[in-house]
């Protein structure tokens, strides 16, 4: 299996989680010395290197099919959070784009030929709460974390019956770096309820063995994923008051 973004946090903990269930782990991450690091504690391989160009995608598949002969199981992890609204820059739309979304597509791409041969193949993607819900202070990731969840329903609805499992990973927050970037909305928003990102890698194990496409690590999710479905005026109503409690905290 494949891990991105996994030289820390959420990746490094669903490698280690996986190693420790049976499984070889392919590490990947921009960070060379912590992709190393990871894969030296759980006896896998580093793979460091761009998990969201088309290039490094195509590159770090075939680096682990070397690895591993075949990928069972690939973990689109890596993601990035930057900061801003409507008017974030174009860079930082754009990376959002690629890493958060496009990451995924390229991945399945290169993957489904040989999946739907065999007739199996797992898809897991790293969404985030924000993809089902929305992320205040940061317009790029809740957007893109929206498509990165629309794909994968996409890669379900439309594979399913041919042997490919995806998974949705949406966890709130988590105690990794990335919370901490968060700054003051992490720290309002996300902390109080935050888990470590090991409790998150068992939740995905256990979707795994009872098959499920939503992972929800914080159970409460589904409450306001149910609410925002039935309900989005009284949803939307309750983020906005969340919004002006951080404007008046000058969180925001």
């Amino acid at each position: 299996m494949v891990v991105t973004g996994a030289g820390r946090g959420i990746g490094a903990a669903l490698a280690r989680a996986f190693a420790a269930a049976g499984a070889r782990v392919v590490v990947n991450d921009l960070d060379a010395a912590a992709a190393g690091a990871v894969a030296a504690e759980c006896g896998g391989t580093a793979a460091p290197g761009d998990a969201a160009s088309a290039e490094g995608v195509a590159d770090l598949v075939d680096r682990a099919r070397t690895a591993l002969g075949e990928i069972d199981v690939w973990c689109a992890n890596a993601g990035v959070a930057p900061v801003g609204g409507a008017g974030a820059s174009a860079g930082a739309w754009a990376t959002a784009w690629e890493v958060n979304v496009l990451a995924h597509v390229r991945a399945a791409d290169l993957l489904l030929p040989r999946w739907l041969e065999r007739g199996a193949g797992r898809f897991v993607s790293t969404v985030s709460a924000a993809g089902l819900l929305t992320m205040l202070g940061s317009a790029p990731y809740a957007v893109s974390k929206h498509g990165a969840l629309a794909f994968a329903e996409w890669l379900a609805a439309t594979y399913r019956h041919r042997g490919v499992r995806v998974h949705a990973l949406c966890p709130q927050g988590v105690r990794t770096d990335m919370l901490t970037a968060a700054g003051a909305v992490g720290e309002a928003l996300l902390a109080p309820t935050a888990l470590e990102p090991a409790d998150v890698a068992a939740a995905l194990l256990a979707a795994l063995r009872e098959d499920r496409f939503l992972v929800l690590p914080h159970a409460e999710v589904a409450e306001y994923y149910a609410v925002r479905a039935t309900d989005p005026d009284r949803w939307l109503a309750g983020v906005n008051r969340l919004q002006q409690g951080l404007e008046r905290s000058a969180a925001l």
